[in-house]
């Protein structure tokens, strides 16, 4: 690991994560995006598709959707009233190489 900016970066990343609503709204957009890591593409996913399971309202949820983004860990964007949310691809491969240094196959 580098600088002390990249742990800094991670640590906000894994702070949004510590939060039970944000982990799962992330790993339904992992599970309903399909990421491709190996080709670096991610599927676009409506944010509604992504509610699943999930019991609060669209306040909390922008506020989740938000820090999630902040932290860098997805991309969002409008397209009219509906949101569309994808994994940052370049984030996962970090968190891949941190998480399981051997297994980058």
């Amino acid at each position: 690991m580098s600088p002390k900016t990249d742990l800094r970066r991670l640590a906000r990343m894994f702070k949004a994560l510590g939060n039970e609503n944000r982990l799962q709204l992330f790993v339904n957009l992992l599970e309903e995006s399909q990421l491709d890591l190996a080709k670096g593409r991610t599927h676009d996913c409506f944010l509604t598709k992504l509610l699943g399971g999930l019991d609060i309202g669209a306040p909390t949820v922008s506020h989740h959707v938000k820090e999630l983004a902040d932290a860098g860990l997805i991309d969002t964007q409008r397209d009219g009233k509906q949101l569309i949310c994808s994994v940052n691809p370049e984030v996962m491969r970090e968190l891949r190489a941190l998480l399981a240094p051997g297994d980058q196959g």
